[in-house]
């Protein structure tokens, strides 16, 4: 992905599609297995496993073998990153309206 460089990019990359929100939202409760994880969605297996390669490369979760089976767990400390930035940018967003709030009232 020559786009997407920092950690931080590639969280938000692999956060931008639908399908790969639906899996982490999946994921939270527990680990499993990529059968399970793909019966809901309308692909074939292949297309799948591609959103399951992303968000593995940027590290928001890992992967292992069991016997047949692969399963996927979620790596929580991955999403920190993004989750304070958010939480950075909604400060700066409520410190320019309390500002312009000010300013408003002075006037």
């Amino acid at each position: 992905m020559p786009y997407h460089s920092s950690p931080l990019d590639l969280a938000f990359h692999a956060l931008s599609d639908p399908t790969r929100r639906a899996v982490v939202s999946r994921l939270r409760q527990g680990e499993l297995p990529v059968s399970a994880l793909a019966a809901p969605f309308d692909m074939a297996l292949p297309s799948f496993s591609q959103h399951l390669k992303v968000l593995e490369e940027c590290g928001l979760i890992v992967s292992e073998k069991r016997g047949r089976s692969r399963w996927c767990r979620l790596v929580p400390e991955r999403f920190d990153a993004a989750a304070n930035w958010m939480d950075t940018e909604r400060r700066r967003a409520a410190e320019r309206l309390d500002r312009l709030e000010t300013y408003l009232d002075r006037t």
